[in-house]
């Protein structure tokens, strides 16, 4: 590790790195602080891993869609919510064509607005099929029921094996449903889904209990109502219902889901099993053409409409039918495949030997492709020891064992090179995604500028933001804008690099970035003028792509201000950022945003304008007074020559426009800015006029204040 020490020098390094890195994970794992990391880790998996199980095709999903309620609404005049009689049509068409079971997450707490002979018939239809369950909802707070109803017959449910301190599955209030659905259903389950703390379903809970009796949940309640078990036993900590186990974790004796690739399960709309019913009582072919579809499958009937408030995020889907996660359970009850919680020693084992693993690698590596590439594969061993625990059936931790490798790793490489030039490649490390080769370069023979602190510099600073980019967001998925992102940023900070600037920061689709800091850069101000220029050409070379992916043109606003500011490494000793502050870093910031007053996309500050000279060509906007400062600034718009030349009479137009509306001839300057409308700046000033007007200023210096950012 270090040159020189000696073997059992070596060996205790080995050891102390390794065994701190055990350590840091455990604690990271001990105090909850993975749980989130593992969360979205699994879903990962899950989303990689997923498919379908041997009785997948054994179940059958039955969806009041949107197109169903638009079918009840537009066609039968039935508003939300339908008749308790039609689904009693869906209830016919299960028993007509042969389903093992019928489950119905729906909770029919209240009377039906048709009457009673309503509820009678949806109760009729129910006691006729005689396989059918019927959802009751436990919760902790919800609920008005504390005791069992009287009139309802006990569940017949039964568990065998169950201790007294096993009660973590209770609830104190209950909401039943209507007399005529509970007293005829074949088993009252317990629809309660309980989310993981960051809000997705990915266990579930086997039954509830209520007032000491027990309600399996929808999906066990449905494989029971098909099988004909009426109890379940508890051996070992698993629950046996006949020849089937459902595993549990230790979480209040929950079950952990495998999922099943989104569309996995045979689903009807509905509105197609009402029809099919309909028509075949009146002796008609059915919408449905196959007579077979239900004939001994397991149904269950919900919501998916989005505005019926039963979708929920799963591993799979960030918008999945609560009715999915029940047929889950039953899915994996049926082709017992059930993920398992690995045991803990397990996991811990793991971690020591990964954690011990990396550090030797790391300690006896020689050359880039042992130090790089060993420490990588270890690296890489927990993501391809849980796939593989995954397709065995098994939950092993990834967090822990990554957070050991990654420590172990990093610490051990931070001791091997101690002496060798650790400080050259903190820099390069640190800076190369934001300096260009040749700063870094610089600041490797200066390193003494890297400190905590800031100096008083000259800068030209350079902010840039997308117009109208939150709406646009809004209409993106999250991989489509992270996507979109990713591409816009990496142009423009490659043309940035690439004339010598520094980034100091993203914000969202903004870039803030400065040049002449860390180190000098000559001519900064026309460099970061000319980095404007590109990044708009750039991006109008990337318009087309852009509107193909988001249907909007993408235009940016960029602001531009040379003047002292202080810049510098600005945090704490152990965590800081390299930026900039101060007045200057203020005004240009507000020049960003003030383009959209004038309709210009790139603006500089007449500070800027002195230092370029004639590099480029400009036109001058106005004197402006922005928000926070009261002394008025001239700004520009930088233009390529050739691009000057092609609208010179247009500009020239606008030049005596601005020269009369600094004279307060706002009549004159109104409609000479009226012939030129064609010109955004020439627009915003005709309406400016028009405004001082009808009230004009009792002192005028020519200079437009400012009122918004």
């Amino acid at each position: 590790m270090i040159r020189g020490a000696s073997r059992i020098e070596k060996q205790v390094w080995i050891l102390g790195v390794a065994t701190l890195g055990f350590l840091l994970a455990a604690f990271l794992q001990m105090m909850g602080w993975l749980e989130p990391w593992e969360a979205k880790t699994w879903d990962w998996r899950v989303r990689l891993m997923a498919e379908k199980g041997k009785a997948t095709d054994d179940i059958v999903l039955i969806l009041v869609d949107q197109n169903s309620l638009d079918w009840g609404r537009e066609i039968n005049g039935w508003p939300w919510p339908w008749p308790r009689e039609v689904y009693g049509a869906i209830i016919h068409y299960c028993q007509r064509n042969g389903a093992k079971a019928l489950a119905l997450d729906v909770l029919f707490t209240e009377p039906s607005g048709y009457g009673k002979n309503d509820d009678a018939a949806l109760g009729q239809a129910i006691s006729e099929y005689g396989k059918v369950c019927d959802a009751v909802f436990l919760g902790e707070g919800a609920g008005s029921a504390t005791r069992w109803p009287e009139d309802i017959a006990p569940p017949g449910f039964k568990i065998k094996g169950m201790k007294d301190d096993q009660q973590a599955s209770s609830f104190p209030r209950a909401v039943f449903p209507v007399p005529d659905v509970a007293r005829n259903a074949a088993m009252l389950c317990n629809a309660h889904l309980e989310p993981d703390p960051d809000g997705v379903y990915r266990r579930l809970r086997p039954f509830g209990s209520f007032d000491g009796r027990y309600l399996p949940a929808i999906g066990f309640g449905c494989f029971l109502t098909g099988s004909g078990e009426t109890s379940a036993e508890i051996i070992n900590g698993e629950f046996h219902a006949g020849a089937f186990r459902i595993p549990t974790d230790s979480n209040n004796g929950d079950v952990i889901l495998r999922y099943r690739p989104a569309g996995s399960y045979k689903t009807y709309s509905a509105a197609a099993v009402i029809q099919s019913e309909l028509r075949i009582l009146a002796g008609e072919p059915p919408v449905i053409p196959d007579n077979a579809a239900l004939k001994g499958k397991y149904v269950f009937l919900g919501f998916s409409a989005p505005g019926l408030y039963d979708l929920r995020p799963s591993p799979v889907s960030g918008v999945y039918p609560g009715v999915s996660i029940h047929a889950t359970f039953l899915d994996n009850l049926l082709s017992q495949d059930f993920i398992r919680p690995a045991p803990v020693w397990v996991s811990l084992l793991l971690t020591g030997v990964l954690a011990l693993a990396c550090a030797l690698s790391v300690s006896y590596g020689a050359g880039i492709f042992a130090v790089a590439l060993f420490p990588a594969g270890f690296l890489s061993l927990p993501v391809l020891l849980s796939l593989a625990a995954y397709s065995k059936g098994f939950w092993l931790p990834l967090m822990a064992p990554e957070i050991a490798c990654a420590s172990a790793v990093f610490l051990g490489l931070g001791v091997k090179y101690a002496t060798e030039g650790r400080q050259k490649r903190f820099i390069k490390n640190a800076f190369r995604q934001y300096l260009s080769p040749a700063v870094i370069d610089q600041i490797i023979t200066h390193p003494e500028r890297l400190r905590l602190g800031g100096d008083r510099r000259m800068l030209t600073m350079f902010f840039s933001d997308l117009q109208g980019f939150t709406s646009i967001s809004e209409n993106l998925t999250p991989d489509a804008l992270t996507q979109l992102l990713n591409d816009y940023l990496t142009a423009m900070t490659d043309i940035i690099i690439d004339l010598g600037g520094t980034v100091d920061k993203y914000e969202g689709d903004a870039i803030i970035a400065f040049w002449n800091a860390p180190v000098d850069i000559p001519r900064h101000a026309e460099k970061c003028v000319e980095a404007a220029l590109r990044c708009q050409e750039k991006l109008a070379g990337m318009r087309p792509d852009f509107h193909s992916r988001t249907g909007h043109e993408l235009h940016m606003r960029i602001g531009i201000n040379t003047g002292f500011a202080i810049v510098g490494n600005f945090g704490s000793h152990t965590k800081f950022d390299y930026t900039m502050l101060g007045d200057s870093v203020n005004l240009a910031a507000r020049l960003e945003g003030i383009n959209k007053q004038f309709g210009t996309y790139t603006m500089i500050s007449e500070f800027t304008r002195n230092e370029i000279g004639e590099a480029f060509a400009f036109r001058e906007i106005g004197r402006v007074a922005v928000v926070g400062r009261k002394q008025a600034v001239t700004v520009f718009e930088p233009l390529r020559p050739e691009a000057r030349t092609r609208q010179n009479e247009q500009y020239d137009t606008f030049e005596k426009g601005l020269a009369l509306f600094y004279a307060g001839k706002f009549m004159e300057a109104k409609l000479i800015f009226n012939g030129n409308s064609d010109d955004p700046p020439s627009s915003a000033y005709e309406r400016k006029c028009a405004a001082l007007l009808k009230n004009p200023p009792p002192d005028w210096a020519g200079v437009w204040i400012m009122t918004e950012k």
